[in-house]
């Protein structure tokens, strides 16, 4: 067994693609090896902005031999009725190579078929990889790829080089006029003619010596110990950035560490604009005392040898310079006018073309703000009345402008600078929360309020347009405003319902009553598989979940309130007779219409004595004893067992059917138990 490599060099691919386009070559590798049985052993996974690369060890020289049973045409279409091979039959065996006579008759499940056993002899590695590979490399489905020039192959970047290697010999294919060879590439600048490579476990190593180190976790080392000997020689902390390290890991092929400065009249500027530009814009690590304070220096991860550091330090720097004054004069130049002055500016700025600018939005938030609130019980609502016409005014700033994921966090900055109370300035900033799944959530009344209205407006806005995420596709991140409405809700405990606050909102959108009741049940839908995913990440089962799951009347506090009540019931070692008791019960009222029960008509003991039962029950429900269900399960099942519910008399029939329904009532002020398992 001899190692293989894989080498697909192109121009610089962007570094938030690299890590899920090796997963994928992997995958696609992987996927080919086990498909034509060839054996083989542990997988590295190498990469730069310039290649992916795949190093397998332990390949086999040889695929597996094998036995197939290939399929043919159905045996009524490959025999007549003598018996006689038909030429369906004579092609499938001449298409396998082999005659008539081998072929035999399977029975499956749509009936019977021919099929025939071929004894497969094992191919030499080397000449199924170069068959297989172009096609594997051509149908990966890699993101943002696109085809180039003239060529038919969809690519993150035009592709320059394939390596090829089964130990010392080349895996020879061609893939739209590049041939596969044993010939890598260095450093770009340092490095850059060709680099023979011998056998696949020494091409780390050979391009290491050509100043490339492939292996990003050794990269992501090199840069960390550069960060830790920088804080170390100059007291200061670079702040744990995972995201910018991992971003930073995939720009650079020979990673050295610089540390530069900037100005101490920046350091006036909000902190997250500091950050910002450096890191979102300069991809360059922030420094601080290690109490959050701002420093005035900063770390550029480079692409050359230290022996440039001086070069590089000086280029950075003056980069940032200009980047900071930039931000500097647009925050002078926003802080000349109150916050509230910039409002009348969103009638200029179209939130979507069919639903009208952001200042439409403002006053359709604004007045859903007044109705939440008023629907929770807050009798004070002048700060988030206030926070709601102020939240997006940042937005035309010259700041947010040039710095748009500053938004928010702006608003709040400048709220405070125009003195507005604190609770309104904090509530700008937090009604962008939460921003992903795990994030934090609105610390303030205030600021949860204006975020539920904000989002429910988006998802009302976007459902009356007929723009609902499919599949994958979700560009106006409804889904992840849904679970932010969900999460919020379950934090506040507030005693609203999801359907008052999508209808007001579509109501405020102009849409009629009719529209209102049906888009109002399709958003309801839509926020069925949020509230699924977050409380089968809690544990609760899936059973559970859809019985208290309601189709309309969502409220998320009775949810939550029912899904544990239904949780401590299922435990107890009744419950099993009481949910079969329950079943028969639902079972029978299926196609049945609910009326009043006279208790006149009650004939039976049984039913008279069910009735009783449910009033008892009834009345412990009121006080919150809902274990008192599991005293029904003996009434109805003597019921079902002493009386004839489909009597020959209708009104006693009807009669019977409508005290199951009291019955059933009784359950569903828990759940529906029809769906329990």
């Amino acid at each position: 067994m001899k190692s293989f490599l894989l080498e697909i060099g192109t121009e610089e691919i962007p570094a938030r693609f690299i890590p899920r386009g090796l997963s994928i070559l992997n995958e696609g590798v992987s996927r080919l090896l086990n498909s034509f049985a060839i054996d083989y052993g542990l997988i590295h996974e190498y990469a730069s902005p310039r290649r992916l690369t795949l190093l397998i060890e332990d390949v086999a020289g040889k695929q597996q031999d094998r036995t197939v049973e290939t399929m043919g045409p159905p045996r009524k279409v490959a025999f007549d009725d003598s018996g006689a091979p038909t030429k369906a039959a004579e092609g499938f065996a001449r298409s396998l190579n082999i005659d008539t006579s081998a072929l035999r008759i399977v029975k499956t499940d749509r009936g019977e078929y021919v099929s025939a056993i071929i004894e497969e002899k094992g191919r030499r590695t080397v000449d199924v990889m170069g068959e297989a590979l172009p096609k594997m490399i051509s149908s990966l489905q890699l993101p943002k790829s696109m085809r180039w020039g003239s060529g038919t192959i969809r690519f993150f970047r035009p592709i320059h080089w394939i390596v090829a290697l089964y130990g010392d010999e080349i895996v020879p294919f061609e893939l739209e006029g590049i041939n596969s060879t044993n010939v890598s590439y260095g450093h770009r600048f340092l490095s850059p003619a060709a680099i023979p490579i011998t056998v696949p476990v020494n091409y780390v190593s050979e391009l290491s010596a050509n100043n490339v180190i492939v292996d990003p976790d050794e990269r992501k080392r090199i840069i960390s110990d550069g960060l830790k000997k920088i804080e170390a020689q100059y007291e200061c902390r670079v702040p744990d950035d995972r995201e910018l390290l991992s971003l930073v890991v995939n720009l650079v092929e020979y990673p050295t560490v610089v540390l530069g400065s900037f100005d101490e009249k920046f350091l006036d500027l909000p902190k997250d604009l500091l950050v910002t530009v450096m890191r979102t814009h300069q991809k360059y690590f922030s420094t601080d005392d290690g109490k959050g304070n701002i420093l005035p220096y900063f770390v550029v991860v480079s692409n050359t040898k230290s022996d440039n550091n001086e070069t590089v330090r000086r280029g950075a720097e003056r980069v940032l310079r200009a980047r900071l004054e930039d931000a500097r004069f647009y925050y002078a130049e926003d802080r000349t006018r109150p916050l509230i002055d910039y409002v009348e500016e969103l009638k200029n700025v179209t939130f979507q073309e069919k639903l009208g600018s952001l200042f439409q939005k403002t006053e359709r938030v604004t007045e859903l703000c007044a109705f939440i609130a008023e629907q929770v019980g807050i009798e004070k609502r002048d700060y988030i009345l206030r926070a709601a016409k102020l939240a997006r005014a940042d937005l035309v700033t010259g700041v947010v402008s040039e710095f748009p994921e500053l938004q928010g966090y702006m608003g709040q900055i400048y709220a405070s600078a125009s003195g507005e109370n604190s609770e309104v300035s904090s509530a700008i900033h937090e009604h962008y929360l939460p921003r992903f799944a795990g994030d934090k959530l609105p610390s303030s009344e205030t600021g949860a309020i204006l975020s539920l209205a904000d989002k429910i407006d988006s998802i009302a806005s976007f459902f009356s347009l007929d723009l609902i995420p499919t599949g994958s596709e979700d560009p106006y991140a409804l889904r992840r405003q849904a679970a932010g409405i969900v999460n919020i809700l379950h934090d506040r405990d507030y005693p609203i319902s999801l359907d008052s606050m999508v209808n007001k909102a579509l109501m405020a959108l102009g849409a009629s009553d009719k529209n209102r009741e049906a888009l109002t049940k399709k958003v309801l839908r839509f926020f069925h598989p949020r509230l699924e995913g977050i409380y089968l990440s809690q544990g609760h089962t899936i059973d559970i979940i859809n019985a208290v799951l309601p189709s309309e009347n969502l409220i998320i506090r009775d949810i939550n309130y029912r899904l544990a009540l239904l949780t401590r019931l299922k435990k107890e070692a009744e419950f099993p007779d009481l949910l079969a008791a329950a079943k028969r019960v639902y079972n029978i009222l299926v196609k049945a219409r609910p009326g009043g029960v006279n208790p006149s008509l009650l004939r039976e003991d049984a039913e008279k004595n069910l009735q009783k039962a449910v009033s008892h029950v009834k009345e412990r429900i009121s006080a919150s004893d809902f274990k008192s269900l599991l005293e029904l399960k003996d009434s109805i099942n003597t019921f079902f067992n002493d009386v004839l519910v489909m009597d020959k008399d209708p009104e006693i029939q009807e009669n019977r059917i409508s005290l199951l329904f009291t019955v059933k009532a009784l359950f569903e002020s828990l759940g529906d138990f029809s769906k329990l398992a």
